[in-house]
């Protein structure tokens, strides 16, 4: 049974890495140096790889095929995209990030590299809260904003979360001066009742990332961001992949397997506070 790659949950490969990237998918493999020190090689050759699923903030790389990367990518039956547009990109939380109104003329070049904008997925992930001139601050509103460009361009999945303050993180927005806010329970599902308004309004569907108790709310189902059912229905010929979850994600992360090429020593330049990945604190 052919895999699914993932490129990548540990950094941001198309926006910052193109040429590596680019230049493993010509080669058909990928040394990658995964967590703990691990290492392994994946193929990457056509006839192993059932997906490609892609995660950035700036597809730019991708859609100008620097590095020739739109055709290394492309010799592949299925690409699939998690792009995460959250309002706050250029700004004091995600320095390196594209502007919104940038990240969005990328939609089109996006659905027309995949075939289908049924193989884009929204991440408006993470929802921000902070303290800012003695003012409490939020991304939150913004998907008001973006929910009627998906809408229109047959974009239909959003995930979401809100931001989990690691240790690393918190590091770091103390270092920056950043003083974040993690509201309690009721604040968050509040939230999440608002964003289901705003969805349903414009007849997207609604998905939560590792945070189950979102799901009490009636109209957010449980995200599996890589989707062995959704890959087989979406890929061009129909091809069987594994819908078994992958045991090396979170306990309510409700993926199903696949091989991730990103590494942590390929740290991401976006600088975002928030991140649980980047070890640069």
């Amino acid at each position: 049974m052919k895999k699914v790659i993932s490129a990548s949950r540990r950094t941001d490969l198309v926006a910052f890495f193109p040429d590596w990237l680019s230049e493993a998918f010509r080669e058909e493999k990928a040394l990658v140096y995964g967590p703990s020190g691990r290492t392994y090689t994946a193929d990457l050759s056509p006839e192993a790889v059932h997906t490609v699923v892609l995660w950035s903030k700036n597809f730019a790389n991708l859609i100008e095929n620097r590095n020739n990367l739109r055709e290394a990518l492309q010799r592949h039956e299925q690409l699939y995209m998690h792009f995460t547009i959250t309002g706050l990109g250029g700004g004091f939380i995600e320095r390196g990030a594209p502007a919104p109104s940038e990240a969005l003329c990328q939609l089109d070049s996006l659905a027309e590299i995949a075939g289908s904008p049924l193989r884009l997925s929204l991440r408006f992930d993470p929802v921000v809260y902070w303290q800012e001139d003695g003012k409490l601050k939020t991304n939150l509103t913004y998907f008001e904003k973006l929910a009627p460009e998906l809408a229109s361009r047959g974009i239909k999945d959003v995930r979401f979360s809100f931001a989990q303050w690691y240790d690393k993180a918190v590091r770091r927005a103390l270092k920056h001066g950043f003083h974040y806010v993690d509201p309690p329970l009721e604040e968050k599902r509040k939230t999440g009742r608002f964003l289901v308004q705003v969805a349903q309004e414009w007849k997207l569907h609604l998905f939560c990332c590792s945070q189950d108790f979102l799901t009490e709310i009636q109209g957010i189902q449980p995200s599996a961001c890589i989707d062995g059912k959704l890959l087989r229905e979406l890929h061009p010929r129909g091809l069987e992949v594994s819908i078994e979850k992958d045991r090396g994600q979170r306990a309510q992360c409700r993926c199903t397997k696949s091989i991730d090429i990103g590494s942590y020593t390929q740290s991401c330049p976006h600088s975002c506070l928030y991140c649980y990945a980047n070890p640069r604190v």
